[in-house]
């Protein structure tokens, strides 16, 4: 039981179904769905377009998006909503470059968001898309109110819509960000929806839509055309996993950053967290960190452009290398990396009355995307394409029709055959690290996932080891004698939804933390 005379949230409790998610609006749509018999693939659909709407920072119809989806019966499913780049793609003009500008029309891969809503829809729903936009629409359409982490990141981020014309006229009118409280529309997108929820996928990816984002991209330099967005297809792939204290791990497979998330779990399976002070577990989550991005920068790709042996990567031989390398007095050598930074997504999770369990990301990359904005149809694109490495040779360099390294990573938990948890953390290419964190806070230290949410966080990150400032100054000092660069964190690092299933009881628990503006209700 949490103290009540602290400042967290309690637990949230249903029965019937459950949504959790990082915007209140959102988890009111999910909860719409659910309440009006629709399942938890339909509730998750309506609250991640809504998001598109309420928060156009972080999400929308111009990204990309992964989903791990349990049905009741049967096991989980991965879906690879993420884009590619365009067929006329050149690796050359990248030469001499450390890598592409993050707002520029190179940046941009074809948005692989509403391939992957339509197909789910399509194969696990079990309502309209006209019914699911409804509230996305009204919202875009009739307006929505900002909400205070919202205005934050608008004034922290507002130089990417600044940098593209149609997108400050419609992200900053009169120059100014919002701030909470304020109304604001996005008619433009409304209409967009409303022609993708009668007509469906090819709404997007053919016709008008689709033409003015190849125009917008060919006006900065773009390669794009109408025939790559008309081309895209996302994928179902299998998930991997690994065993975590008795627990079933599910992750999306590359060319995302799950598999990094289970390589530190199973380097940190090898030791007893549990009797391990604070400063120990931020210790060993730093060193396994570093192992696990290690090989996610050198291998981690397309699997259609170079293989990524996750079996090797997970296995007891590769693992017990790692675990005998860390030293638990003393960090390792600092890790650089030159990947970009990313911080910008939204993660949310459903879960329905007959326990199906969705687990469904969605990002713009950074915040407000690359900024390219196509005025006609209301979508801002992202910069996915600000990932690959811009050398050849690198299994995660540019090329044609080549996806690019994803941080975006759903989570799934199961025990003895049953989900138990969809979860999820975002922030950027702290997501493995986040899913390493959050599950140990609640396997090994024994917290509920509110607390294991809430928790205090690190990121040994770019030769840095970044604590929030909730870590006692005492627990610095001790990292920093251990050789740890220590710096400290000047925003939250990540934020996390998660729902787990009592099947014993026949009760739900929800969480959602304060790092975002979201809400975990139950029916």
């Amino acid at each position: 039981m949490r103290d009540f005379m602290a400042p967290s949230r309690s637990v949230a409790v249903g029965e019937r179904g459950m949504a959790a998610t990082s915007h209140p609006q959102a988890t009111l749509a999910a909860l719409d769905i659910l309440n009006a018999g629709g399942n938890a693939m339909d509730a998750a659909i309506a609250a991640v377009a809504i998001q598109g709407v309420v928060e156009p920072q972080m999400t929308g119809i111009g990204g990309d998006c992964f989903v791990l989806y349990s049905p009741k019966a049967g096991s989980p499913i991965a879906f690879n909503g993420s884009g590619r780049t365009p067929g006329k793609t050149d690796i050359g003009k990248f030469k001499g470059m450390k890598d592409v500008a993050p707002n520029s029309a190179d940046a941009v891969t074809v948005p692989g968001a509403i391939d992957a809503w339509c197909t789910l829809n399509k194969d696990h729903g079990s309502m309209p898309l006209e019914r699911l936009f409804k509230a996305a629409i009204d919202a875009a359409e009739n307006g929505f109110r900002i909400t205070p982490r919202v205005a934050f990141d608008f004034l922290k981020f507002r130089a990417r819509p600044e940098s593209n014309a149609a997108a400050a006229a419609q992200y900053l009118p009169g120059g100014q960000p919002p701030v909470a409280g304020d109304r604001r529309s996005q008619p433009a997108l409304g209409a967009t929806l409303r022609r993708i929820a009668r007509e469906g996928r090819d709404a997007f990816y053919v016709g008008a839509v689709a033409d003015e984002i190849a125009s917008e991209l060919q006006k900065l330099g773009g390669p794009h055309t109408s025939a790559d967005l008309a081309a895209h297809r996302g994928e179902y792939v299998t998930p991997i996993s690994a065993k975590y204290r008795g627990y079933d791990v599910y992750e999306c497979p590359p060319n995302g950053q799950g598999l990094g998330a289970l390589m530190i779990l199973r380097t940190m399976e090898g030791f007893d967290t549990a009797t391990m002070s604070p400063a120990d577990r931020l210790h060993l989550l730093a060193e396994a960190t570093k192992a696990a991005y290690r090989a996610r920068d050198a291998y981690f790709c397309d699997p259609a452009h170079g293989a990524t042996n996750a079996e090797k990567f997970l296995s007891d031989d590769y693992t017990r290398g790692v675990r005998g390398k860390i030293d638990m007095a003393k960090a390792s050598a600092a890790e650089v990396w030159d990947e970009p930074e990313h911080r910008d997504t939204v993660y949310l999770t459903v879960v329905d009355r007959d326990r199906n369990a969705v687990s469904f990301i969605n990002s713009l990359y950074n915040a407000f995307g690359s900024g390219i904005y196509a005025p006609k149809a209301g979508v801002l694109l992202q910069n996915r394409g600000w990932g690959f490495r811009t050398f050849e040779g690198h299994p995660n360099s540019f090329a044609p029709n080549k996806r690019p390294m994803h941080t975006i990573i759903p989570g799934l938990v199961m025990k003895d055959g049953r989900t138990v948890m969809p979860f999820g953390v975002m922030g950027g290419h702290y997501q493995s690290t986040g899913h390493g964190n959050f599950l140990s806070n609640m396997f090994d230290v024994g917290m509920n996932i509110q607390a294991a949410s809430e928790a205090p966080r690190s990121f040994c990150y770019d030769g840095v080891l970044s604590l929030e400032p909730t870590i006692s100054r005492d627990i610095a000092d001790d990292l920093a004698k251990r050789g740890h660069k220590i710096g400290w964190a000047e925003m939250p690092l990540g934020g996390c939804q998660a729902i787990w299933i009592d099947h014993d009881r026949g009760v739900l628990l929800g969480a959602t933390e304060h790092r975002k503006d979201g809400l975990a209700l139950g029916i």
